[in-house]
């Protein structure tokens, strides 16, 4: 598998809460040079919001102002070819992100790796599905819009950074919903349109994953191949360790979402820390190689930052950077223990 980051890296999820875009990225490269995340600001304009970025320009669907409601004419839908160019409104923060870290690259981050997201297609398949399509549309045409959109942010970003490293992550808090009663896919479905998607960012210096902000059957996602999985350190993972053992054995990384963005999170960062090693202590004791747990993890916020105050963004990455600080210690001590 692709190597190119190191345990313990800080890095970000999805939304901030800025709304221009200079601020944005200046804060970005400046509290997580080592993997910095291309921001997506709704706050700057609704189509930056998640599902009105990855649905902007396709044909029979219009974006509500709100940047999270769909609305579907069935005649037209899917009537055009599936665009796989980066809408400038909708990707604006993110192509801007590109050429400031391009401007910047080997003077402010390490690797040179950037991280870039999209809605993946069985969130958009949903919305597609709650705005009136049929679900043999609504998915078959979230999966192919998807691919498109992933290929697109990977040349994006190779045009921008040639030879850098790329993580490229879906965003899926439609799988929350699974295995609820009445949703719309069965588990190999849910597994093929998932391993579609990740598969469009085939290339040998691009890392594919999967965030989830919420428990879902993760089983799900480590079949569908990805290199890497996000979720917050709550997400009831621990049922899921055999799976997750076998994901780590063969070169997976796993984003931790050790800062809780739905509750207050205090200025200290050792309860966030006791809930990580108590997560970690769980997986080793159900088959989980402890010293993989720290050398293959990244650290992040539970989620994207889009409902919380500019001032309060510092703090949750001083905290996320503080966590990360403790995994590379620990990731430290693994290695040396090894060698000795």
């Amino acid at each position: 598998m692709k190597r190119f980051l190191e345990p313990g890296t800080p890095t970000a999820v999805g939304s901030l809460p800025y709304d221009d875009v200079e601020t944005a990225i200046t804060e970005t490269l400046r509290l997580h040079p080592e993997l910095p995340a291309a921001p997506q600001l709704p706050r700057l304009r609704h189509r930056e919001g998640m599902l009105a970025q990855v649905a902007a320009g396709m044909s029979g669907v219009t974006v509500a102002d709100d940047g999270w409601s769909l609305d579907v004419d069935r005649r037209r839908l899917g009537t055009g070819d599936v665009d796989t160019d980066l809408d400038e409104d909708a990707f604006g923060s993110t192509l801007r992100f590109l050429r400031a870290a391009a401007d910047g690259a080997g003077a402010r981050f390490g690797s040179g790796a950037v991280k870039v997201q999209v809605a993946g297609p069985v969130t958009l398949g949903l919305a597609l599905l709650a705005a009136g399509a049929r679900p043999t549309k609504a998915f078959a045409l979230a999966g192919a819009v998807v691919r498109g959109r992933v290929k697109a942010l990977v040349r994006a970003s190779h045009a921008a950074l040639p030879g850098a490293p790329v993580v490229v992550v879906l965003d899926e808090p439609g799988l929350t919903a699974f295995p609820a009663p009445g949703f719309p896919l069965g588990a190999e479905d849910t597994i093929d349109l998932l391993s579609s998607a990740l598969a469009a960012a085939g290339h040998d210096h691009v890392m594919a994953g999967v965030h989830c902000c919420g428990p879902t059957d993760w089983r799900l996602v480590l079949h569908a191949g990805p290199d890497l999985v996000s979720m917050p350190v709550d997400a009831t993972v621990g049922k899921d360790a055999s799976g997750l053992a076998a994901f780590l054995d063969r070169g997976g990384w796993v984003a931790w979402g050790a800062v809780p963005t739905d509750r207050p999170i205090g200025e200290r960062e050792d309860l966030h820390w006791r809930r990580l090693n108590g997560l970690w202590a769980d997986l080793s004791r159900n088959g989980c190689d402890p010293t993989r747990l720290r050398m293959q993890s990244l650290v992040t916020p539970a989620c994207g930052l889009a409902n919380h105050r500019p001032q309060q963004v510092a703090s949750i990455y001083g905290l996320v950077r503080r966590l990360a600080e403790r995994v590379q210690d620990q990731a430290i001590a693994a290695r040396m223990s090894a060698g000795a």
